[in-house]
Formats: C-alpha cells, sequence, structure tokens
C-alpha cells in the first residue's frame, strides 16, 4: 500500500446496520483517516467502506478491534493471529480471556478499551 497517514484497522463484526457501535467506529477510524477493513456476517456498506464476510489477506495492520462476543471470536482466532496486528482491541462486550493468552503469547497488545472513546479522546 502506499503512504498510509493512519492505522490499518480491521473491524471484526462490522455491521451496515447505523444503529450498531461496529457502524460508528468505521464511519469515525475512516474520518480520521485510518484506512478500514470491515468484516462483518452480512455484506453490505458503511459510507465509503465496503462491509465483506471474506477474510482478506492483509499486510501492516496497525489494530484488530472486536464487535463480536467471545464465543463468536473463536472462528476467527487464526485469521486474527495471521494479520500480526499490533493490537487487538476488545471493546465492551468482547473480552475473552482465550484470545487475550493467544494475543499475549503472539506479542500482541490487548487493551479492554472502547475504540470510539479512544477516537474521540486522541488515544488511538
Amino acid at each position: 500500500m502506499a503512504d498510509q497517514q493512519g492505522k490499518l484497522t480491521v473491524v471484526l463484526g462490522a455491521s451496515p446496520n447505523p444503529g450498531r457501535y461496529s457502524y460508528l467506529a468505521v464511519e469515525r477510524l475512516a474520518a480520521h483517516g485510518h484506512p478500514v477493513v470491515a468484516i462483518g456476517l452480512r455484506s453490505g456498506n458503511i459510507g465509503n467502506t465496503p462491509v465483506t464476510a471474506e477474510h482478506p489477506a492483509l499486510e501492516n495492520v496497525d489494530t484488530v478491534t472486536l464487535y463480536m462476543n467471545a464465543e463468536k471470536q473463536k472462528q476467527y482466532y487464526d485469521y486474527i493471529l495471521s494479520l500480526h496486528p499490533k493490537r487487538i482491541i476488545f471493546n465492551p462486550g468482547t473480552e475473552n480471556p482465550e484470545l487475550v493468552k493467544l494475543a499475549t503469547a503472539a506479542g500482541i497488545e490487548h487493551p479492554y478499551a472502547c475504540t470510539l472513546v479512544m477516537l474521540s479522546t486522541g488515544q488511538y
């Protein structure tokens, strides 16, 4: 990819439903200049960002931010780890000690935080 100003972020559990926090996260990440890959169960669009059910091969992933519960995350463990992100953000309701152990073993940061709050406070 060309010179990226923002941090490449994968939103896992993205929804084209405007009432979902994942929708707001994709919108706000893009508004803050972060390239976003939105992965969800249903395809659609969030602004100019397509939502895909695919698991695209990606390089230079800074962050995976989670918007699905721990049980649904299990099928994505291998994919998440294959991206070699610098961090995995566990948004409220996505806490998962099992994935935290895998992330720790792989040297991946894993804050329990809120992507929307991090963006609004300049901590992203």
